[in-house]
């Protein structure tokens, strides 16, 4: 994996607004933590129906969302995202512990740009923002 390093990256991650999706305390704190001190502006959501509030009420720039939740998984997140006319250029990229081609398969099926593996890098985070995040083009409702 290539690291992703350059001033201009940086500068373009000040102020992204990132929503990271999960059930897991641990994971959300990981990644708020690690993006945040890139620079982003970050929020979090505990499970499917809290992103997608949060997505109404302050669309980010690009999304990352656990596949595996109660409720509302995250293929059906990105989905509503995804057929939603106002949203669905949000990013949506999938974590998951599992790396299986049909979990990979899936979350292109439903959308998804991209997809992470738990436990993920700052690297991995970054590289998906820097593939898929730009240019950032805001979100008007």
């Amino acid at each position: 994996m290539e690291k992703v390093d350059s001033t201009a990256f940086k500068a373009r991650l000040s102020g992204l607004k990132v929503l990271v999706v999960d059930d897991s305390k641990t994971i959300r704190r990981a990644a708020e933590s690690l993006l945040a001190q890139e620079g982003c502006e970050v929020s979090t959501a505990v499970d499917g129906f809290d992103a997608l509030s949060k997505i109404v009420h302050h669309p980010p720039d690009i999304v990352f969302v656990d596949i595996m939740m109660p409720r509302l998984d995250g293929y059906q997140v990105c989905s509503l995202i995804k057929h939603n006319k106002i949203f669905r250029s949000i990013p949506v990229i999938m974590l998951s512990s599992k790396d299986g081609l049909f979990d990979r398969a899936r979350g292109r099926l439903v959308g998804s740009e991209h997809y992470v593996t738990k436990p993920f890098t700052r690297d991995e985070l970054l590289a998906a923002i820097d593939q898929h995040a730009a240019p950032i083009q805001p979100v008007t409702l």
